[in-house]
């Protein structure tokens, strides 16, 4: 079974939805035969990075909002990542423009360490505040995932994998992908939001049935009868 997730660095529901769906496939009994592919998804591809607004005051402007209210919605999702088990810190948290984290996932996804470097920079993000628009963050935190840090820094400096990133949001397009997170299992079922564990198990389950039934051999024999059923070897095939 394949996972597609399309997602943004600075989605606050995405590592929620993430997490989420980690736990309900962690009770997923063949979680083993599940391949998970993060794909790039950049809410703000204009965004620039050039900004001393903290996080309340951006939500506030994109929204038409007071800051009081920008500040009490973070809060929610604030308690809403502690449900499961993750810290935000919107008081620090800086709004920056993820590209080239994106560029750096896909770097990872080559060295087989997407999952790891995923994690780390969203944790980067959300938990410590760091800026993961700096390349030389990006390249501290993706050696922490088990990438070379120097290699990494090259990557970013020389503007590889950008058209890998490209290539992921021309197919979220494709697929009227608006809203990040995003998963699709098998290319055939899609689940939009960071809906709950159970929702995340009940599809699982769904395809993995449905791969099931479709792997099952369907027998059909030859209409001619018999001539001896004594005969181990008649009918086109030989039993035993």
């Amino acid at each position: 079974m394949k996972v597609e997730i399309w997602s943004d660095y600075v989605c606050p529901f995405c590592y929620i939805g993430k997490r989420r769906f980690e736990n309900a496939l962690n009770g997923f009994e063949d979680r083993e035969n599940v391949e998970v592919i993060y794909r790039s998804f950049e809410l703000d591809p204009s965004f620039k990075n050039e900004t001393n607004k903290n996080m309340h005051t951006v939500l506030a402007e994109k929204y038409g909002m007071s800051y009081e209210q920008a500040k009490g919605m973070n809060d929610q999702m604030t308690q809403r990542a502690a449900e499961v088990g993750l810290t935000y810190d919107f008081e620090n948290m800086k709004p920056t423009n993820t590209f080239d984290a994106h560029r750096v996932s896909h770097f990872a996804k080559q060295k087989g360490l997407l999952k790891e470097v995923t994690e780390r920079i969203l944790k980067g993000y959300f938990t410590e505040a760091l800026d993961i628009s700096e390349h030389e963050t990006l390249a501290k935190l993706a050696a922490e995932a088990g990438l070379d840090q120097e290699e990494t820094l090259a990557v970013l400096r020389e503007g590889k994998f950008a058209d890998d990133v490209r290539a992921d949001e021309a197919e979220a397009s494709q697929l009227k992908i608006t809203g990040v997170p995003f998963f699709v299992f098998n290319q055939k079922y899609g689940v939009s939001g960071a809906q709950p564990e159970a929702v995340f198990t009940e599809v699982l389950e769904k395809v993995q049935e449905e791969e099931q039934q479709n792997s099952s051999i369907q027998v059909i024999s030859s209409s001619e009868k018999k001539e001896n059923k004594d005969d181990q070897c008649s009918d086109g095939s030989c039993s035993i």
